[in-house]
Order: C-alpha cells, then sequence, then structure tokens
C-alpha cells in the first residue's frame, strides 16, 4: 500500500524492507507452528501425523497463511517484480480472524446463511440482466453507443439496482426512464435483503451465544454458589463466546436473582416474571437460597 506512495516509500524504504522481512519471518515460524501442531486438534480429521496435516494445510485459514508467505519468496526466487502477486499481501489481514472473536463469528454468520444470501444474490443478478436487456431495447436507438448492446447495459443495470448511479449514462426515452424509475424502486428491496439476512443472523447467533454462557452459568449456580473453579470455567467460556465483561457480569447477576428470588428476566423486552415452580420441589429454592446468607 505505501509502495503506491513513492515519496513516502523511498525516503523509508530501508524500514519498510526491514519490517517485510521481519513479518515474513514471523509468518512463516507461525504457520509451521499451526501445520505441526494442527494434529493435536479436536478435529477427527486432523488426527493423522501426515494426512491430518495435509488437510489442514488445505483449509481457508492455512491457505491464506501460505498466500501471505508466497509473493516474497516468488520474487526472490524469480528475480521480478511481481506487482500483482505482491498484492496477495494484503491478504494479512484476513489472518486476524483467527484472533478476533467477533470476526469469527461474521464468518460463522455467512457459513449459516450462505444458502439464502447465494440465492438472493442470484435473483439480483438475474434482475439485473432483465433490467440490461429492457433498457438495451429501449435505449438502442437513442444512444448506440451508450447501450450498444446488452453487456455494455449491463454496467448501467449494475449501478443503477445496486443503488450508485454514477449518472454517466442515463435514459433519455421515455420507455427508458419508466424502466429505471421501476427498476430503482425494486432495487431498493433487492439490495437491502442481504443485508437484512446477515443482521438477521447476527442476532441470532448473539442469542445463541448468550444462552450457551446462561445455561453454563444456570449449572454453576446448582448448589447455589460459584466457587473459584466455576469462575474459570465461566471466563473460559466468556472468552469462548466472545461476550463482554459486562454482558457475562449481567447474566451472573440474572442468574443469581433467579436462585434467590424465583424470578427470571426475559431474554427479549428484560421484563422479569415469576419462574414455573417445580412441582417435585416441594420445599422451593431455599435450600439453595441458604448458602448466600
Amino acid at each position: 500500500m505505501v509502495e503506491s506512495m513513492p515519496g513516502v516509500y523511498d525516503a523509508h524504504k530501508t524500514l519498510f524492507d526491514r519490517f517485510e522481512i521481519f513479518s515474513i519471518i514471523f509468518f512463516k515460524i507461525e504457520y509451521l507452528f499451526h501445520v505441526w501442531s494442527s494434529v493435536e486438534s479436536h478435529n477427527p480429521r486432523f488426527k493423522s501425523s501426515i494426512k491430518g496435516r495435509l488437510r489442514y494445510m488445505l483449509t481457508p485459514l492455512a491457505l491464506i497463511d501460505l498466500i501471505v508467505i508466497l509473493p516474497f519468496y516468488v520474487s526472490a526466487l524469480v528475480g521480478v517484480d511481481l506487482r500483482m502477486l505482491r498484492a496477495l499481501r494484503l491478504l494479512r489481514v484476513f489472518r486476524l480472524t483467527r484472533y478476533a472473536k467477533s470476526m469469527n463469528m461474521l464468518l460463522q454468520v455467512l457459513r449459516d446463511e450462505a444458502p439464502i444470501i447465494s440465492s438472493a444474490l442470484f435473483v439480483l443478478l438475474m434482475l439485473i440482466s432483465v433490467a440490461a436487456s429492457i433498457t438495451y431495447l429501449a435505449e438502442h436507438e437513442a444512444q448506440p453507443e451508450a447501450f450498444a448492446s446488452i453487456p455494455h447495459a449491463l454496467w448501467w443495470a449494475a449501478v443503477t439496482m445496486t443503488t450508485i448511479g454514477y449518472g454517466d449514462v442515463v435514459p433519455v426515452t421515455l420507455i427508458g426512464r419508466i424502466c429505471a424509475a421501476a427498476i430503482g424502486i425494486v432495487s431498493v428491496g433487492m439490495v437491502a435483503l442481504p443485508a437484512g439476512i446477515l443482521a438477521s443472523g447476527f442476532n441470532e447467533a448473539l442469542h445463541k451465544r448468550r444462552k450457551q454462557y446462561e445455561d453454563v452459568v444456570d449449572t454453576a449456580l446448582q448448589d447455589g454458589v460459584i466457587d473459584p473453579n466455576d469462575h474459570e470455567q465461566l471466563r473460559i467460556v466468556q472468552e469462548e463466546l466472545g461476550l463482554s465483561a459486562h454482558e457475562a457480569a449481567n447474566m451472573l447477576k440474572a442468574g443469581y436473582r433467579k436462585i434467590s428470588t424465583g424470578t427470571e428476566i426475559c431474554g427479549h423486552c428484560g421484563k422479569t416474571f415469576l419462574r414455573p415452580k417445580d412441582p417435585d420441589d416441594s420445599g422451593g429454592t431455599s435450600h439453595r437460597v441458604s448458602k448466600f446468607d
């Protein structure tokens, strides 16, 4: 990125080159460590000492790790400044997903919602093709250069249906403008559809993670107290689920309130309601509350 700014890059070329070598060495060592320790993973596909490591090397994150360090060695061996290949170094950003829980959740939501998002994008592509065909028929005679063919019209249809609208090409005929208006109205809903699907997926993923943590809290509070081992287990689960300390503290307080008062807090509206009493529990919750006295 900085290499595209000759004034800045040339002035600090030595610093940037040293940082490049350091990052390559660091990423190479980390890549080798990940490949070697992949057999210790809980995934049964990686248990074999040789085949397991080969399978791990073909996973998306491992391929990104490999592609990150390849441009340096290819450029050094070939002796040519392969700028297009060096641009692959930007893939280092995707390696942050290994350490950022929020990015992991984003990838998980994308995987879960992939069929629905793919269907929505397919419908959008079909509508772009139909819009380009109709606009070509309406505008070809009036603007033979701008709408020389249906593939030429695809550019206008794409920027219109994605609500960008650069304005470099516009319909001039009455039929073309009517079609453009109809396409613009339809595109508002179609472009927003994938965003709505992702937002719904995020909400569902957050709800599942909070529910998992609440279940762990309820299990830890079965005897009415949380000992140091329970605290450590809760901390580990909190980090694995990517919950903030504030969220975890609120759910822990809700767990204490649940066993001490017999009430629960709705996870949707936040209102307090009485927990249904277990008919087999004749003594209520007094035997557990006594541990807090």
